[in-house]
């Protein structure tokens, strides 16, 4: 078994401990989108795509504003983001999501060869996950949870107010 020195261990403390922190600064960044989809009595989930420490796109739903099925947060998020790249590709970009994509999405975000996904509530009656996790490219990392109750209380909150 390797020796690790304890330089070493604290170097990956800090780094660990900011990734986390720097994965709820950005779903919290998501989570005032779903609140602008909230107010608009949109499903609430919202996106932004970060690439290099900086948030590039932000988008919420906007199926009922656009009257269009395939207007998700992701869908809107990736067309903003890949038009401030002008290419069509995202590899060196992360998607931070309040809900987990469904498969649209995901193969959506396929096709962008997005890096990394972040999102905070699972979605256990369309998410991509329970259809086929491997819809994704097969480089994109994906992390969940990150403020899932957050996440997930927006989404509850707004389907109660519908029954």
């Amino acid at each position: 078994m390797p020796c690790l020195d304890i330089l070493q261990v604290q170097e990956f403390i800090c780094y660990y401990f900011s990734m986390a922190t720097l994965d709820e600064k950005f779903m919290h960044e998501a989570l005032k989108e779903a609140h602008k989809a909230l107010e608009k009595d949109e499903v609430p989930v919202g996106a932004i795509v970060v690439c290099e420490g900086k948030i590039i796109a932000r988008a919420h739903n906007l199926t009922e504003t656009l009257n269009d099925p395939t207007a998700h947060a992701e869908m809107q998020v990736i067309t903003m983001a890949t038009n401030s790249f002008g290419g069509k590709y995202l590899e060196s970009s992360t998607l931070y999501i309040t809900l987990e994509p469904c498969s649209m999405c995901a193969s959506a975000l396929n096709w962008a060869q997005i890096a990394k996904i972040v999102y905070g509530a699972g979605d256990p009656k369309r998410g991509f996950t329970l259809y086929s996790p491997s819809l994704l490219h097969p480089k994109t990392e994906v992390v969940s949870g990150i403020l899932e109750e957050e996440c997930s209380g927006i989404v509850k909150e707004f389907f109660k107010s519908k029954r």
